[in-house]
C-alpha cells in the first residue's frame, strides 16, 4: 500500500501557518529576552518562573530520544496523552464527514474526543475473548476513515491486542492506526516504537502518567513519522506543556532506577493480588493482565463497588461496559493498599451481605 499522508491530512489544516513566537525563530544564544511581554521582575515563588516554557520541549525529547533509541523529529509531547489524542482528530478528521474506528470495551477518551469534534465512531468490538476482530475492522473502514485506535494493553480489560494483527492493520488500511501504549512499561512485549520507521501511518502513544508515576504532571507522547509530528506540532497551543511539567519529567529521568524498581513491585504485587483475589468465592474471574490493574468479574459488580466504597476503597465499576458485564476494574496499589482491598473483600464474604 502506497500511503499518501496529503491525501489524509485536513485541506485547512496542510494550509495552515501555525502560531510562531520569537523564540521558535531565533538562532542563536541570547541574553535579554523582551520579547514575550513576560513580567521581567520574576515570579513570587523560589524558582523563576516567569518566562514562558520551551514551546518546543527541547531538551525533554532528547532525553526521550536517547532512552527509546528514537529520533527528536519522530516525537510529539502534549498535556498528557488525551491532547494527542484530540490533536489527531483535529489534523486528521473533518467534523461531520470523516469516522473513525475504536474497538470496545476501549478507552473511552477516543469517543468522548470524537463527539467533541462532531466525527462519527464506528465500533468494531473486541471477541469474547478481547482480541481485535481484524475482518470487522476492515469492514468498517471506508474512504472516510481517517483513525482507528487499539489500546494495548486494553484499558479496561488489561491485555496486548495481537502484534500481528496490529500490523497487518497499518500496512492494509490507508488511515492512521493508532497504538495507545499507556501500559506497555507493564506488559512483557516490546513497545511498536521499533516499527514507526517501517509503517509512515502507524502512530504509538505513551505516557509519564503511569509507570513513571507522574499522573499530576500530564505529561504525554507520541512517536509517528516526522511529517505526522509536524502536523501535530503545527496544531498544538504554543506552550502546551509548562515549565514545570519539563522540569519534573527532566527530574524524572535522573531516578530512573528508582522507575525501574517501581515497574517490577508492581508487577508483583498484580500478580499476587490476582492469586488472592482469584482464591475468593465473590470473585468469579481474574483477567490475564499486562497493565497496572486487573480486570475481575464478580457476581453482584454494583453491590461490590458499593461495599467497597462505603469501606474507604475506590474502584472502578465497570459492569455496564460492553463485554465487561460483572466486572470491576482494580488498580494495583501498594502492597498495604492491596491489603486493605483483600481484607474488605474477605469482610464482605463473612457479611450477611453476600
Amino acid at each position: 500500500m502506497a500511503f499518501d499522508l496529503n491525501q489524509l491530512v485536513r485541506e485547512n489544516i496542510r494550509d495552515l501557518v501555525p502560531y510562531s513566537s520569537a523564540r521558535d525563530e531565533f538562532v542563536g544564544v541570547a541574553r535579554v529576552f523582551l520579547d514575550a511581554n513576560e513580567n521581567s521582575c520574576g515570579s513570587p515563588v523560589d524558582e523563576d518562573y516567569s518566562r514562558y516554557p520551551d514551546p518546543l520541549q527541547t531538551e525533554v525529547k532528547q532525553r526521550i530520544a536517547e532512552l527509546k533509541g528514537i529520533r527528536v523529529d519522530q516525537i510529539f509531547i502534549g498535556n498528557g496523552s488525551d491532547e494527542a489524542i484530540d490533536l489527531l482528530f483535529r489534523a486528521f478528521c473533518r467534523p461531520c464527514v470523516d469516522n473513525v474506528i475504536i474497538c470496545p470495551p476501549t478507552y473511552g477518551m477516543y469517543k468522548v474526543a470524537a463527539s467533541i469534534n462532531d466525527v462519527e465512531v464506528r465500533r468494531t468490538p473486541l471477541t469474547p475473548q478481547y482480541e481485535l476482530d481484524q475482518e470487522a475492522i476492515r469492514r468498517a473502514a471506508d474512504r472516510d476513515t481517517k483513525l482507528v485506535f487499539i489500546c494495548s494493553p486494553n484499558n479496561p480489560t488489561g491485555n496486548l491486542m495481537s502484534r500481528e494483527t496490529i500490523l497487518a492493520l497499518a500496512g492494509s488500511l490507508d488511515c492512521l492506526v493508532v497504538v495507545d501504549e499507556a501500559y506497555i512499561d507493564f506488559a512483557s512485549t516490546a513497545s511498536f516504537l521499533s516499527e514507526i520507521d517501517k509503517f509512515p501511518n502507524l502512530v504509538v502513544l505513551q505516557t509519564f502518567s503511569k509507570a513513571w508515576g507522574l499522573a499530576g504532571a500530564r505529561v504525554g507522547m507520541a512517536f509517528a513519522d516526522q511529517r505526522i509530528i509536524k502536523l501535530l506540532n503545527k496544531v498544538k497551543p504554543p506552550y502546551n506543556v509548562s515549565r514545570l511539567a519539563q522540569d519534573v519529567v527532566l527530574e524524572a529521568f535522573e531516578k530512573h532506577d528508582l522507575v525501574d524498581r517501581t515497574i517490577a513491585l508492581i508487577k508483583n504485587e498484580r500478580e499476587l493480588l490476582a492469586r488472592k483475589l482469584a482464591a475468593l468465592s465473590s470473585i468469579e474471574t481474574v483477567y490475564p493482565s499486562d497493565a497496572n490493574f486487573l480486570l475481575v468479574k464478580t457476581g453482584e459488580s454494583k453491590r461490590l463497588y458499593q461495599y467497597l466504597i462505603k469501606n474507604g476503597i475506590v474502584v472502578r465499576d465497570r459492569g455496564n461496559v460492553e463485554l465487561c458485564e460483572g466486572c470491576l476494574r482494580i488498580t494495583v496499589g501498594t502492597p498495604l493498599e492491596n491489603e486493605s482491598l483483600l481484607e474488605a473483600l474477605n469482610k464482605y464474604e463473612e457479611s450477611s451481605i453476600y
